[in-house]
């Protein structure tokens, strides 16, 4: 393993800084932590149109960013409902806006970024239905939205590629349409803090097991429930899922079981593309402006949506 010069540099900086570690934090302050953080992501990029919506969902109004493309790819383009990272905890809208437009302009596509209810004040499996509804709400209002309701994708990034996953999951167990695609970034699927790349990688690479612990124990404090398909999709029956893309960085506690998911998932026969960026740590594609290999993922990813607009129906 050898770390990407681009990845240590931030690393350095990061240790320079000595920031309290969110495991510490009250979850109000390492929200707050996060949040600023986003500060010093660079300008957004320009895109098309950026409108707030509040729509119906399970636990009452759900709010979702709808990001319009800068150029569209076509008439009506795919739609990439996309669930931000942050351990089911941190994170929001804001905090993944810029990388949610990087995607919509580079694939061509229409975003709708989900403000799913958050824990420890709404824990599992209260995210999981949130992002089951946005996605169903995409299906009924992809007209008005001017995409394609044949080519709605699921996405996310951390326990954002988890939501999606689970999604999936809970829109095949429903009997419904499920996604056209799923998009994983270094997802978490399963609660098994013991993996070869979790004992690597436990300190020092930006996501730490032990923020990863306290993660879960905010998501899921029934430890009964964590091996649950929903919170732990790699434990689940996979035949039947869409097709997937799954990012993994090398240097990641995330990484192994994100790599056990592909390879389930291509065991179960769903058609999956697994790419391992070598030398990154977690969360690196957020970072997009700042590693080259970010980007170099966006564009593999905006590849993905572009030609699942260019199939035939």
């Amino acid at each position: 393993m050898a770390l990407d010069p681009q990845a240590r540099e931030f690393l350095d900086r990061l240790a320079a800084a000595n920031l309290p570690r969110i495991e510490t934090l009250p979850v109000d302050q390492a929200r707050v932590q996060l949040e600023l953080s986003t500060r010093f992501l660079g300008p957004l990029p320009r895109v098309a149109g950026v409108n707030d919506r509040a729509i119906p969902g399970p636990g009452g109004p759900l709010r979702v960013r709808i990001i319009q493309p800068a150029t569209a790819a076509a008439a009506r383009p795919p739609v990439l409902v996309y669930f931000h990272g942050g351990g089911w905890v941190l994170g929001s809208i804001e905090t993944h806006e810029g990388m949610c437009r990087a995607i919509a302009n580079e694939g061509g596509v229409v975003v709708v970024s989900v403000d799913y209810r958050r824990a420890p004040e709404h824990p599992f499996p209260a995210a999981v239905e949130d992002a089951h509804a946005a996605f169903a709400w995409v299906l009924d209002q992809a007209d008005e939205l001017g995409a394609d309701r044949s080519r709605v994708a699921v996405g996310g990034d951390s326990a954002g590629g988890n939501l999606a996953a689970a999604a999936c999951l809970l829109a095949r167990d429903r009997g419904g349409p499920v996604p056209r695609l799923q998009i994983l970034l270094y997802p978490i699927t399963e609660y098994d803090l013991e993996t070869p790349s979790y004992r690597e990688f436990a300190e020092g690479f930006f996501l730490t097991r032990s923020e990863m612990a306290w993660y879960w124990e905010q998501y899921v404090p029934d430890r009964e429930l964590r091996g649950h398909p929903y919170a732990s999709p790699c434990r689940g029956e996979l035949a039947g899922l869409p097709p997937a893309i799954v990012v993994t960085a090398e240097c990641d506690v995330l990484r192994d079981e994100g790599e056990a998911f592909a390879h389930r998932l291509q065991e179960a026969g769903v058609t999956t593309r697994l790419l391992r960026f070598p030398g990154m740590i977690h969360g690196f594609i957020r970072r997009h402006a700042f590693f080259d290999q970010g980007k170099a993922a966006i564009e593999v990813v905006a590849r993905e949506l572009r030609r699942i607009g260019e199939e035939v129906g």
